[in-house]
């Protein structure tokens, strides 16, 4: 393997949470307003049956159930969650407490995986969880529990969508598109009865909401989460996890550009501390061949050593 791959698959994962964070503007500028459950469902369902029309490729039943389970926490649970959360805690707060996701991921990928926990991966970890403290926390707030609560059952959740997507990984056959599509239909379909009961549908739809739903639907869901899923795939779990910070820094950047907020000095040395944090946790280069015979190539993962991680696991998974 050529020893700038690990970097340049991460660079190419790093863009799902980069799209994602520029959701926040769209959201708010070109949606219906004080309607992100209705959103994220618009966002999830439609794209699911757009990629299972385009594929054309239903799971068997062992995968029916899983991708129910990976769909409900990678989309549908987590946005519902990060959206109680939002509405529930002040400024940044809730993105700096689901900051703790890679620590989850961590853990969750010691024990399901076998991917050793290092040195590296602890400081990443709490680099990480610094910068976005740096990044967001805009002084002294009081804390709702129910808000608390579901900032970390949303970082729970991804880091258990990860977990068990690169455990599982994709049934022999199956396409990334139509592997996709499986979860956003899922996700979609637990968000809706949610969307509907508490928002409803909304009354009048102007050609800017339009746009901002096309906007969800295309590069916030089918590319963005085929990009991820992609990246899952390729990626060590942890490795996976911190890319996920990049969401904030897009929407703390895209909210100066256009929305006028302020960018401080200690919000800069946040996303600097963020970059370093997810640079720590990237899977090293493959070491040159020529080995020893007692030598290894000390890697967290099979890609590190010249072979697909996938094929790999072929082994394991479910035809």
């Amino acid at each position: 393997m050529k020893g700038g791959r690990p970097l340049l698959t991460a660079g190419v994962t790093a863009l799902a949470p980069a799209i994602w964070g520029s959701t926040y503007l769209v959201t708010t500028e070109w949606l219906p307003p004080d309607r992100p459950l209705l959103a994220a469902t618009v966002r999830a369902l439609p794209a699911g049956l757009i990629l299972l029309a385009f594929a054309r490729t239903l799971p068997t039943w062992i995968w029916l159930w899983r991708a129910l389970v990976l769909g409900t926490l990678n989309i549908g649970a987590f946005l519902f969650l990060l959206f109680v959360a939002a509405y529930r805690l002040p400024g940044g707060v809730a993105a700096m407490i689901m900051s703790v996701q890679p620590m989850f991921v961590l853990i969750l990928a010691a024990l399901f995986i076998g991917d050793r926990i290092r040195f590296t991966h602890v400081a990443a970890c709490g680099l990480g969880a610094g910068g976005v403290v740096l990044l967001v926390f805009k002084g002294t707030v009081a804390l709702d529990f129910v808000g608390v609560a579901a900032a970390l059952g949303g970082a729970a959740c991804m880091a258990t969508g990860i977990t068990l997507t690169k455990r599982w990984g994709r049934p022999d056959g199956v396409g990334l598109l139509p592997f996709t599509g499986w979860q956003l239909l899922a996700g979609g379909l637990v968000l809706s009865p949610f969307a509907l009961s508490v928002e409803g549908l909304p009354t009048t739809i102007t050609g800017t909401n339009i746009i901002g739903f096309a906007y969800l639907v295309s590069l916030g869901a089918v590319i963005s989460y085929a990009i991820w899923f992609r990246g899952i795939e390729r990626l060590p779990a942890l490795a996976v996890s911190f890319l996920s910070l990049g969401s904030p820094i897009v929407a703390t950047l895209l909210g100066y550009l256009f929305l006028h907020e302020t960018l401080s000095i200690l919000q800069l040395v946040g996303i600097l501390v963020i970059i370093i944090a997810a640079l720590l946790a990237q899977p090293r280069p493959a070491k040159p061949r020529g080995l020893g015979p007692h030598d290894s190539a000390d890697s967290d993962n099979p890609a590190e050593l010249g072979r697909d991680p996938i094929a790999d696991r072929a082994g394991g998974r479910s035809r």
